[in-house]
C-alpha cells in the first residue's frame, strides 16, 4: 500500500477516536447555559478565537444558508475563510470547514490532540466543583477555534449552536453579530416566547459590533435594539438599509436582485430554490459589506457572480433525485415548514406530494402537521437515529389526530419509508417525494442517496 493511502487510513481512524470522545460528552441538545467552562479552556489555549476577525449569525431558521452564502463570498474576495455550523448532515468534519472545504481527518485528529489535554484539565477543575465536564458542543467549539487559528484564517464565520448569550461560541467577540429570523423553537430551553427567545441570542451583541439583521417580528427587533443601544452598537436592517428588490424563478435555482449597503446587484444567479433563500443571500450579502467597509465599498460584480454561484446549502431544499423528484430540507419547525412549502408552490409544478417526515419529539408537532397536511397526498412516517426521536407509530398517530389517518403509513427505518414513497411517486407522472420534520432526517437521507446512487 502506498505511503499517502496509509496516512490517510491512519488519520481517518484517528479522526474516528477523536470524534467518538466528543460523542462521549453530554449531547447538544443539552447545552450547559454557561460560558465560563469553555472560556477557561480557550484562555489555557492562549485565546485562539481573538487571532482573527469573526462574523457570528443566530436566529431561528436560515443560519446555516446564510453562513454558508456569507462564507462563500469572503472566499471569493480571495480572504482564507473559516466555517463552524452544526450539525452536519453526511460527514462529521462538514461542522468545521476552512478555505471552502471540511476539515481534513489529518488536521481533525492533529488539533483534537493538541487541545484535548487543555479540555481534560477544565474537566478536573468542572469536576472538582461538582460540575458537569466540557459538554459535546462546548468541547467541539474549542477545536473548532483552535482548528481556525492553526489554519490560519482570515476570518471566521460562526454560527451558534442554541440561543446566544450563553452559547459556547459567545466566548469570541464577534466584529459583525448577524439575526436571521427569529421565531418560537427550543422553547424549553430558549423560552416560550419571542420577546425572552430574542433576548437570549441578543446576546451575541457586544460592544461596539455592527449588527445586521434580516426582518424581524416586532417583539425580536425590540431586543435586538435595546442590545445595540446598551452595548454602542451599529444597526442595520433589512427593508431599511438593505433589500431583496427582486427575485425570479430561474432554472436551477433563481435570480436575484438586491439593494445593499453599498451598492445595487441586478440579476444574480443564486443556485438554490426557496424564496427565503432569496432572502438570506440578500442578507448574507449586507453582511459582507459591512465586513469589508462598513457599508461603504461595493462587491464587484464578477466577485458577487462568483460566491453566489459557489454558494451551496446542502439539505436545504435540496433535489436529490429527479428520478423521481425526491426534495430533501432540513425544515423542522413551523417557521421553517412554511417556508418549505411556499417553495413547494412556486417552483415544483407537480400535482401530488409523498412527505417522509421524522420529528424529534420536542419539537412542535402540531405547528409542523398544520403547515405540512394541506400539501401531503401522503405521509410516510419515520425515526431517526436519536435519543429524542418521536417514534414512527407516535407521529403516525399525531398524523391521524391532525385529521389525515387516511393518508399515514408508519416505518420503522428510514431506508424503507424512503422506499415505499419514491415507489409510490415513480407510479406516475407528476409526483414528488419531499422529506422533511428534522435535520438528522435530511442528514440520513442524503447518506441513503449517496448510497443508492439514486438518479
Amino acid at each position: 500500500m502506498p505511503e499517502s493511502s496509509i496516512d490517510d487510513a491512519r488519520f481517518a481512524d484517528e479522526a474516528a477516536d477523536a470524534i467518538a470522545e466528543l460523542y462521549t460528552r453530554v449531547g447538544e441538545g443539552r447545552p450547559a447555559p454557561r460560558l465560563d467552562a469553555t472560556r477557561r479552556a480557550m484562555e489555557l489555549l492562549g485565546d485562539p478565537q481573538t487571532a482573527y476577525p469573526i462574523i457570528q449569525l443566530t436566529g431561528t431558521n436560515g443560519k446555516t444558508s446564510t453562513a454558508r452564502f456569507t462564507e462563500s463570498l469572503l472566499r471569493a474576495h480571495g480572504l482564507r475563510t473559516g466555517l463552524f455550523t452544526s450539525p452536519h448532515l453526511r460527514v462529521f468534519n462538514e461542522r468545521i470547514s476552512i478555505d471552502g472545504e471540511p476539515i481534513s481527518d489529518e488536521k481533525l485528529a492533529t488539533n483534537w490532540q493538541d487541545v484535548k489535554p487543555y479540555i481534560e484539565l477544565v474537566d478536573a477543575e468542572l469536576q472538582q466543583k461538582g460540575d458537569v465536564r466540557l459538554t459535546f458542543f462546548e468541547a467541539l467549539t474549542v477545536l473548532a477555534f483552535a482548528s481556525f487559528a492553526d489554519a490560519p484564517v482570515d476570518v471566521a464565520v460562526i454560527e451558534v449552536g442554541m440561543g446566544g448569550e450563553w452559547d459556547s461560541t459567545n466566548v469570541a467577540d464577534a466584529q459583525v453579530a448577524v439575526f436571521t429570523p427569529i421565531d418560537i423553537d427550543h422553547a424549553a430551553t430558549l423560552g416560550s416566547t419571542i420577546t425572552e427567545i430574542a433576548r437570549t441570542k441578543a446576546g451575541i451583541i457586544k460592544p461596539g459590533a455592527r449588527v445586521v439583521t434580516s426582518v424581524q417580528a416586532a417583539a425580536a427587533m425590540a431586543e435586538i435594539e435595546s442590545a445595540v443601544r446598551r452595548n454602542d452598537a451599529e444597526l442595520y436592517r433589512e427593508d431599511k438599509d438593505f433589500v431583496l428588490s427582486s427575485d425570479l424563478v430561474a432554472v436551477g435555482g433563481q435570480q436575484i436582485s438586491v439593494t445593499g449597503r453599498a451598492g445595487t446587484y441586478t440579476e444574480q444567479f443564486l443556485p438554490v430554490f426557496g424564496d427565503h433563500q432569496g432572502h438570506n443571500a440578500a442578507l448574507a450579502i449586507a453582511v459582507v459589506e459591512t465586513f469589508l467597509g462598513n457599508g461603504s465599498v461595493r462587491i464587484a460584480d464578477d466577485v458577487l457572480a462568483q460566491g453566489l454561484a459557489e454558494a451551496r446549502s446542502p439539505g436545504r431544499l435540496e433535489l436529490a433525485s429527479t428520478e423521481p423528484p425526491t426534495l430533501v430540507d432540513a425544515a423542522h419547525n413551523p417557521h421553517g415548514v412554511r417556508s418549505l412549502v411556499a417553495a413547494l408552490d412556486r417552483y415544483f409544478d407537480v400535482d401530488e406530494i409523498a412527505f417522509v417526515m421524522a420529528v424529534l419529539a420536542d419539537k412542535d408537532v402540531p405547528g409542523i402537521l398544520a403547515a405540512v397536511l394541506p400539501k401531503a397526498t401522503r405521509v410516510y412516517a419515520t425515526q431517526v437515529e436519536s435519543e429524542r426521536a418521536l417514534s414512527a407509530d407516535e407521529l403516525a398517530v399525531a398524523v391521524a389526530k391532525a385529521g389525515a389517518g387516511d393518508r399515514v403509513a408508519a416505518f420503522e427505518s428510514v431506508d424503507d419509508a424512503l422506499y415505499a414513497a419514491r415507489e409510490w411517486a415513480g407510479e406516475q407522472p407528476r409526483r414528488m417525494v419531499v422529506v422533511a420534520g428534522s435535520i438528522i432526517l435530511a442528514g440520513e437521507t442524503l447518506l441513503i442517496a449517496d448510497d443508492r446512487d439514486w438518479a
